[in-house]
């Protein structure tokens, strides 16, 4: 038990409560993750606002996901990997996709590949990525605007994974079919 509170829209500190509500009314329900961040509405506000950005980020969509699942892959974040395969596959991500992204395994795609080996290498090495690896993404018909898309997704998933690592999520029952659980393998695979 990590001693963290999940609100609702009607019990959420006074500065969350809108923005609980606006979940609400988007996605159907509040997820736990927002009701944790609701205890910070700075957080919750701050978590919103780099989604909102990073949905209207030059990278395609099935990348967006990539970038969302790399990450929190590579952080072991079991809450985002089950949500964000989720959605992954509500999108019409392939299957095949989802499940290479949630074992860390190579994508056959080139250019979703570029987007994973990027992304993964961001978050392991916390930024500092060679250049060789740029310009291998760049060589796969990416962008330099791009690579920094992939910094905002990465800082979005950063809130979010460790969020969730702090306060023990619990998983909504929307993402329990894409459950998922950490294992050292698939944390440290390339």
């Amino acid at each position: 038990m990590s001693g963290f509170r999940t609100y609702d829209e009607s019990d959420a500190p006074e500065g969350a409560r809108p923005m609980l509500e606006a979940a609400k009314k988007r996605m159907g329900f509040v997820t736990t993750l927002n009701g944790v961040m609701a205890e910070s509405p700075e957080l919750l506000a701050g978590y919103n606002a780099l989604a909102e950005q990073f949905g209207k980020s030059s990278l395609p969509a099935a990348a967006k996901q990539v970038v969302l699942i790399t990450a929190s892959v590579a952080n072991g974040c079991e809450y985002c990997v089950a949500a964000h395969s989720t959605l992954a596959l509500r999108a019409r991500v392939p299957a095949e996709v989802v499940e290479a992204l949630r074992a860390g395994r190579p994508l056959a795609d080139e250019a979703l590949e570029a987007v994973r080996r990027l992304t993964r290498a961001m978050v392991v090495q916390r930024g500092w990525v060679d250049e060789a690896e740029i310009e291998a993404f760049l060589a796969a018909g990416h962008t330099r605007r791009q690579v920094l898309d992939i910094v905002l997704g990465v800082g979005m998933k950063t809130l979010s994974n460790y969020t969730n690592h702090i306060a023990c999520t619990p998983l909504d029952p929307a993402w329990a079919g894409q459950e998922w659980k950490r294992e050292t393998n698939a944390t440290r695979a390339g």
